[in-house]
């Protein structure tokens, strides 16, 4: 059995205090598809047009700003308590249930800002609805030329992205394994897989195998240390 996991597989184990499986043990990582990035947005409200200034803002105004979140412990809550805690501001997190609510209120002003994907946010930010004040991955976006990353802009360990995995099953032989990876690679080669990813907003990677599992200890560690630091807590 095969199954596509994000960012939240290696997330869970330190936002829930019990899960019944070990997210890294009993799985074996196939390949990393590919990632999307995310875009730190604030409504035009807010009197700051990037990092530098949000954060100045923010310092001079502490607890008058609030960030939403799709969720309590999902991605895009770490990604805004990351910058959060990097920058060692106060600000208060308003999770909601799900995507839609969230982009309702943030383009309503109700919630001042958030971490969002950049493939939903575009319109908005090219409209004038929502100000871009960084894109969260390391270098900057295709789609968005013009927004510098959070790293450039003062916070150069701030790097996040929403990736997507296939697993199988812990034990898997090296033989099955590697026809596996071998079969995703051939997927991603027929335009329509491809192309309606890259529509998504997502970077076709397809990490090699060893590279993947690699990459799980890895983040895995990265989100725990961050889920400690900036006190993240499931209620």
């Amino acid at each position: 059995m095969i199954g596509v996991v994000s960012n939240n597989h290696v997330v869970n184990p330190s936002v829930y205090k019990n899960i019944p499986f070990d997210s890294l043990a009993d799985i074996t990582p196939i390949t990393i598809i590919g990632a999307t990035p995310f875009v730190l947005v604030a409504h035009p409200s807010v009197p700051a047009k990037n990092v530098q200034e949000l954060i100045a803002y923010a310092k001079s105004k502490p607890g008058v700003l609030n960030y939403g979140s799709s969720g309590n412990g999902t991605i895009l809550h770490l990604g805004a308590a990351m910058f959060v805690d990097q920058a060692k501001l106060a600000i208060q997190h308003i999770p909601y249930k799900g995507m839609g609510p969230l982009m309702n209120d943030v383009l309503g002003g109700q919630v001042q800002l958030a971490v969002v994907a950049v493939a939903p946010a575009a319109a908005h930010i090219k409209s004038g609805a929502l100000r871009a004040m960084g894109v969260t991955t390391s270098t900057r976006v295709v789609s968005l030329p013009g927004v510098p990353t959070i790293a450039e802009q003062g916070l150069p360990a701030y790097e996040l992205d929403g990736w997507i995995a296939p697993v199988a099953p812990a034990g898997l032989p090296k033989t099955e394994l590697a026809r596996l990876y071998n079969a995703f690679k051939a997927a991603m080669e027929m335009p329509e897989a491809r192309d309606a990813l890259v529509a998504q907003g997502y970077e076709i990677k397809l990490t090699p195998p060893d590279a993947a599992a690699a990459f799980f200890r890895s983040e895995a560690a990265r989100m725990a240390q961050l889920v400690k630091n900036a006190n993240v807590k499931l209620d």
